[in-house]
């Protein structure tokens, strides 16, 4: 048994989130795609069943009201909130987090338009250039229904693009690609310092650390539920709305949910005075109360506590990896600093499509980035070290094979 072999089994035994493995569906094989898709938690499909069953098969059209239905988008919100640091009241879930980008992004022009002297000389949207690609998209998109320009920058950049010119600005907490995690609190502070409004991508920070956003003042935010949060296949995104901000919100996919009076089926719209106004149309209902049930793997589970393991099982694979692996055979993405690396690791190799394939045949499964890049995910709740280590062995056996 090898030296890190050892290792490993000492931090398991010292794991104290060790005994959330039991909660989630897991095979024999090392799930490290969880930053793509999170594992299934043991109970939701008995609780989808009873959705299915009584409440839609049984109870039918009462479920809106005697089972919740209609509340389940801000009382699931209210669940999410304290994973990110908001009071409850602010986070409304719902649609995908294309929608919700494009929600908040084009209500930032439209409050800082309205916004003191000069506001309406605000015509430029600055976006991440290294963003997702649907963040892209969308920024585009949303400057020409504003009639901005975008300026696409890196996030070191931000700082100094910003001017009286800026309405808004799009980041993301981590980089998808390869796991840098970026100062919310100092690049909030200077949007907010130039008289803009941030919107923040937090998919995939949302569950795997402390994000803060009451902490630290952020006035929008958004993020998807089906990677750290384990809520399953194309669950629904939430969109974060503080709390002061909420009667200047004017979405621009006003709905009917999002209605001060939905049932009154006025021809005029009246916003709702709180962050329902973030609602649209009718809630997907499966896809909501599969993610509700989801949710409750995190019983007496504190983000800081799985902020610690995620950093430590970070800190082993790159152990592991600098001792198993051939020396540059493939090249770190990830920075090696606490305080910029999220709970990913991504590793550069020319032939990365090939080895993740047969990486993932013999059960160690992570994700392949175009062009050249091999991405490990880790959840804390059910991610030990010694999958930890067998993923570096195992990636070192085919890079050598």
């Amino acid at each position: 048994m090898s030296e890190l072999t050892l290792k490993a089994e000492k931090l398991d035994a010292a794991d104290e989130l060790a005994a959330l493995r039991d909660r989630f569906v897991l095979d024999e094989g090392v799930y490290l795609d969880g930053n793509s898709l999170g594992a299934l938690a043991a109970h939701v499909p008995e609780r989808i069943a009873d959705v299915v069953r009584r409440q839609w098969g049984e109870l039918r059209i009462r479920s809106w009201t005697e089972s919740g239905w209609w509340t389940a988008p801000e009382r699931i919100g209210d669940r999410i909130a304290p994973l990110v640091g908001a009071a409850p009241g602010q986070i409304v879930v719902g649609d995908s987090t294309s929608v919700n980008v494009f929600k908040a992004l084009v209500a930032a022009v439209r409050m800082a338009r309205e916004q003191g002297s000069g506001g309406g000389d605000r015509d430029e949207i600055v976006v991440d250039a290294t963003t997702f690609p649907t963040d892209g998209y969308i920024a585009q998109s949303a400057a020409r229904m504003t009639g901005c320009a975008l300026r696409p920058v890196t996030p070191a950049e931000v700082p100094g693009a910003l001017s009286s010119r800026t309405a808004a600005v799009l980041l993301n907490h981590v980089d998808y690609r390869t796991g840098r995690l970026y100062d919310l609190p100092s690049l909030t502070a200077a949007v907010h310092a130039a008289g803009a409004y941030a919107v923040w991508d937090l998919c995939h920070s949302a569950g795997a650390l402390p994000v803060g956003l009451d902490e630290h003042g952020v006035g929008l935010a958004v993020g998807c539920t089906y990677k750290y949060l384990n809520g399953g296949p194309g669950s629904p995104a939430f969109l974060y709305i503080r709390r002061d901000l909420q009667d200047r919100f004017d979405s621009p996919l006003p709905g009917w949910n999002s209605h001060a009076d939905p049932f009154g089926m006025r021809s005029d719209y009246e916003p709702a005075a709180s962050a329902i106004r973030g609602r649209v149309g009718t809630p997907d209902i499966l896809s909501l109360l599969a993610l509700e049930a989801a949710l409750e793997v995190w019983d007496g589970v504190t983000v800081e506590a799985v902020r610690a393991k995620s950093l430590a099982l970070t800190d082993f694979f790159l152990e592991c990896v600098a001792a198993y692996v051939p020396a540059g055979r493939v090249e770190c993405l990830t920075p090696p600093a606490h305080g910029e690396r999220g709970s990913q690791v991504a590793l550069r190799c020319p032939d990365a499509g090939d080895v993740m394939r047969r990486l993932i045949e013999r059960g160690v499964v992570g994700d392949f980035r175009h062009p050249d890049v091999l991405r490990f995910g880790f959840t804390p709740l059910y991610v030990g070290f010694a999958d930890v280590e067998r993923a570096a062995r195992v990636l070192a056996e085919e890079l050598l094979g």
